[in-house]
C-alpha cells in the first residue's frame, strides 16, 4: 500500500514480510488431524486473518480457534502499540503477542450475561422479575415493569444515555446509575429491539451488587477468572498491567452520513472520540460491564469453549449445562434493531446466527457469540463444534476491510462443516439459536 493510499484509508503500515510481525503459540497449538480436520483447512483460516491484517485497518490482532476442544490456532499479528495511522514510522513499537491483553469492548456483554444467568442458576434472581424488584429506585418514570430478561435481550427501552452526558461519567458508576433511574424508556413492554451499547451493563452490575453484596468484577473473579485459570479477563485492567494493554486506533475512511449518525447514536460519540476514551487510563481501570472487559483472544476463546462444553472447563464445573442452554435460547424473531438499524437476533445476552445465513456465517443457526465494536468477533457454533475469537485493535466502521472480514467468517464455516446432530456438543436445543 503506497503512502498516499495509506493516509487516505487511515491505515497502519504493513511489513513486507508478515513473519517478522507474527507470533505463534507453538507449544499450545495442537495437531489438526487429532481434531479430525486437515492442516490445509486450518491454514486457510489463518490466511484470511493475514489478509485482514494486510488491509491496514488493524495495527494488531489475535486469533484463537478450537475444534472438538482442540486448540488449532493461537496466533498474533502486528503491534500492540506504536503502528497506528498517526504514529511515526521511526517511533517505538510494541509487538502484539498471544499474551497481550486487549479490550474486548461489547464482546464483554456475553461474559456479563452468563454471570447473570449463573445467579439465576443459584436461585438469587429470576430473569423474569422486574429490575425494580431488586433495585426499587429503577422503577421511576415508567420503568417499573422492565425485566432483567428485557435488559439482557436489548428490549429494556433504555438503549442510550442522555446526549449531554459527559464522557468522564462512564467511569462513575453511581452517577450513571442515577441517570438510568431517572431515564424515561422509549417503551417498556419489550416489543422493540434497540441495542443497549453501554446502559444495560450498568443495570446488570447494580442487580449483581444488590443480590450478592459484592461488585460484578468480584463475581467475575470468583466464578470465571480464577476457576478457569485466566491471567487477565477482568473488567478494566489492573494498574500494574496498564502498560501491557494494547492501544486502540481509529482507522478506515472518514465516516459520512448516515453511517456517522448511526455510530454516534449507538456509541454516543464519533470513532476518534471512542478511540481516545478507550485509551484513557480512567476508562482502562474502570468497571464497565457492557464494554471494557480485557484479556487475550485465547481467554475469550476459552470462555466460549467452556460454554460449548456445557459449562465445564478442564473437568471443572463452571455452570450448569442448562444455564448455558437458557443463555443462548433465541428471544423473538429476527427484526431491525432500532439502534444499529440492521436485522439482529438475540438471546438473553448473546448475538445469534441464522439459517441459511446469519451473523456467524452460512448455516449458523445454532451459533452464538458477540461482536465488539463491529471488529472483534467471538463466537461458538455447536453445529460445527468450534469456538473462535478474533481480537484486534482497529476501529474501522466501513471500508475495504469488510469483504475480507466476511471472507474470514465464511472460511471458518467452510473449513469446519456442519456435523451430524449426534456429534454436536450441546445437541439440538428446541427454541434455541435458529428457532423462529
Amino acid at each position: 500500500m503506497n503512502e498516499w493510499l495509506r493516509k487516505r484509508l487511515h491505515s497502519s503500515r504493513i511489513p513486507g514480510d508478515l513473519d517478522t510481525a507474527t507470533t505463534v503459540d507453538r507449544d499450545g497449538e495442537q495437531n489438526a488431524a487429532e481434531a479430525g480436520v486437515s492442516s490445509e483447512s486450518v491454514e486457510a483460516v489463518w490466511e484470511k486473518v493475514a489478509a485482514l491484517y494486510r488491509t491496514g485497518t488493524h495495527p494488531g490482532l489475535q486469533i484463537t480457534l478450537r475444534h472438538r476442544g482442540q486448540l488449532l490456532l493461537n496466533r498474533a499479528l502486528g503491534h500492540a502499540q506504536g503502528n497506528g495511522p498517526e504514529d511515526r514510522p521511526d517511533g517505538p513499537r510494541v509487538p502484539m503477542t498471544t499474551e497481550t491483553p486487549v479490550c474486548y469492548f461489547s464482546a464483554s456483554k456475553a461474559v456479563t450475561a452468563l454471570l447473570v444467568h449463573m445467579l439465576a442458576e443459584d436461585g438469587l434472581i429470576n430473569l423474569l422479575d422486574p429490575v425494580s424488584f431488586y433495585c426499587p429506585e429503577f422503577a421511576r418514570n415508567g420503568k417499573k415493569h422492565i425485566t432483567i430478561h428485557q435488559i439482557l435481550s436489548h428490549r429494556g427501552g433504555i438503549p442510550g444515555l442522555p446526549k449531554d452526558t459527559p464522557i468522564d461519567a462512564l467511569w462513575d458508576e453511581r452517577y450513571i446509575w442515577k441517570l438510568l433511574c431517572d431515564a424515561r424508556p422509549i417503551e417498556a413492554d419489550g416489543s422493540t429491539v434497540a441495542y443497549h451499547a453501554i446502559t444495560g451493563g450498568y443495570v446488570l452490575g447494580e442487580v449483581v451488587r444488590r443480590v450478592t453484596g459484592e461488585s460484578i468484577d468480584s463475581l467475575l473473579d470468583k466464578r470465571l477468572r480464577q476457576p478457569m485459570g485466566m491471567r487477565y479477563f477482568t473488567y478494566g485492567i489492573d494498574h500494574d498491567n496498564l502498560l501491557d494493554l494494547a492501544w486502540n486506533y481509529a482507522t478506515g475512511p472518514k465516516l459520512v452520513f448516515p453511517v456517522s449518525w448511526i455510530v454516534r447514536r449507538a456509541l454516543g460519540g464519533d470513532i476518534n472520540t471512542v478511540a481516545e476514551v478507550s485509551n484513557d487510563p480512567r476508562f482502562q481501570e474502570a468497571v464497565i460491564p457492557a464494554g471494557n472487559l480485557c484479556g487475550t483472544a485465547e481467554e475469550m476463546g476459552r470462555f466460549f469453549q467452556m460454554m460449548l462444553n456445557g459449562g465445564t472447563w478442564n473437568g471443572k464445573r463452571i455452570c450448569d449445562r442448562q444455564t448455558v442452554i437458557r443463555a443462548v435460547q433465541a428471544y423473538g424473531r429476527m427484526q431491525i434493531d432500532r439502534t444499529m438499524m440492521i436485522p439482529m437476533r438475540f438471546s438473553a445476552g448473546f448475538m445469534l446466527g441464522a439459517d441459511p445465513v446469519g451473523l456467524w456465517g452460512p448455516q449458523s443457526g445454532e451459533a452464538f457469540g458477540h461482536v465488539g465494536l463491529i471488529n472483534k468477533w467471538c463466537w461458538a457454533d455447536p453445529s460445527r463444534d468450534i469456538s473462535v475469537s478474533l481480537i484486534n485493535t482497529g476501529i474501522p466502521i466501513v471500508g475495504h476491510h469488510l469483504p475480507v472480514l466476511a471472507g474470514f467468517v465464511n472460511q471458518v464455516c467452510s473449513s469446519f462443516p456442519v456435523l451430524e446432530e449426534s456429534e454436536r456438543p450441546l445437541g439440538v436445543v428446541q427454541g434455541a439459536p435458529g428457532a423462529t
